[in-house]
């Protein structure tokens, strides 16, 4: 969105008042329905159909028509959809190029929801669409050059310069999650060894713990029935050994992937969120230690690196969601009480 064009509605004609975010994560799909006024009408979380692409518009289309029940809505009220999709997508065409954790590939999503929902429909990276949205709501102020890292299923980025979403030219730019951290690791589900979500996702570090168990390390985490990434970093916290190393790697893994995102950009921020995060202090604290290693070594890192330039987002975001929201905003065309805004993202 272009910052400044903005002009109050007198309202459509057609009744369309509502706009509707679709958050498309690994594990979940997360929908918001808000008015003209950014008022939330209606919300609903709902598993991911991982693996289908063929299905894959129908069940998004299913989540938004049960979604506008919660707002006691009808569709015929939707003026615009927002998607945010992991994975490599092409806004122009509204195509999911690749979405590997989902197993889509070249899926004309846009077009297909189109179709189903009869409103227009704007496809985006969730992480990228995540960014747009804080920085148009000013989550964190009026802060106008920053990264949001989000670490969950997969690791990536969403880049804010000059209070713009910058893409790149192949439209990946933030995509570390796909960055080799230790050419030695696992393999990833992108073909290489060792990249950052091998070691630092949540899947990762609850698999990393899993594995050493099975091997026979000792560990408090033995009772827990299905390991997760928050049950590492809170027996982390207790002072568990073997949580502690793997919390210790994938922050130092973490910590590299923000000083090279500084080193990049010169951002002012960096914004931390997504499911891992949900962790809390612990999970900040294990970054913090591995950039003060840095801080301490070199004068540069120091200087680039400074004591708040990492934050956590604040909790109860929804950031996904609303920065769908944002995305459809994007879309040109009369919502009734909506502010108009450009084609542009912000």
């Amino acid at each position: 969105m272009t910052e400044g064009v903005v002009t109050d509605l007198d309202g459509d004609a057609n009744g369309r008042d509502l706009l509707v975010g679709v958050d498309i994560g690994g594990s979940k799909i997360a929908v918001l329905v808000v008015d003209g006024d950014l008022q939330i009408r209606g919300r609903l979380v709902v598993p991911t159909p991982v693996g289908s692409p063929d299905t894959a518009a129908d069940h998004i289309a299913e989540t938004i028509m049960a979604a506008l029940e919660t707002a006691d809505a009808s569709v015929e009220r939707v003026a615009a959809v927002g998607v945010g999709v992991p994975g490599r997508v092409d806004p122009s065409a509204g195509v999911v190029s690749l979405a590997v954790n989902l197993g889509w590939h070249r899926l004309p999503l846009r077009d297909q929801l189109e179709r189903r929902i009869g409103a227009p429909t704007a496809i985006e990276n969730d992480v990228r669409a995540a960014a747009a949205g804080i920085r148009d709501r000013r989550v964190i102020g009026d802060v106008e050059d920053f990264v949001y890292l989000s670490v969950g299923t997969g690791i990536s980025a969403g880049v804010i310069l000059g209070g713009h979403l910058y893409r790149g030219t192949r439209g990946l730019a933030g995509e570390v999650g796909h960055i080799v951290v230790d050419a030695a690791g696992p393999v990833c589900s992108c073909g290489l060894r060792g990249c950052l979500e091998m070691m630092a996702s949540g899947p990762a570090v609850a698999r990393l713990a899993d594995d050493a168990i099975r091997a026979g390390r000792q560990s408090t985490l033995e009772a827990c029935p299905t390991i997760t990434a928050v049950d590492v970093y809170a027996a982390a916290t207790a002072d568990d050994a073997l949580a502690s190393e793997i919390v210790a790697t994938a922050g130092r893994a973490l910590a590299r992937a923000i000083h090279g995102l500084v080193m990049t950009y010169d951002v002012e921020r960096v914004i931390v969120g997504g499911g891992v995060a949900g962790a809390g202090r612990p999970f900040l604290s294990s970054i913090e230690t591995a950039l003060d290693t840095s801080r301490s070594s070199s004068e540069l890192a120091r200087e680039m690196l400074e004591p708040d330039v990492v934050q956590l987002l604040p909790e109860g975001s929804d950031t996904g969601a609303w920065g769908a929201i944002t995305v459809a905003r994007s879309i040109d065309g009369p919502v009734e009480g909506q502010r108009r805004w450009s084609h542009a993202m912000p």
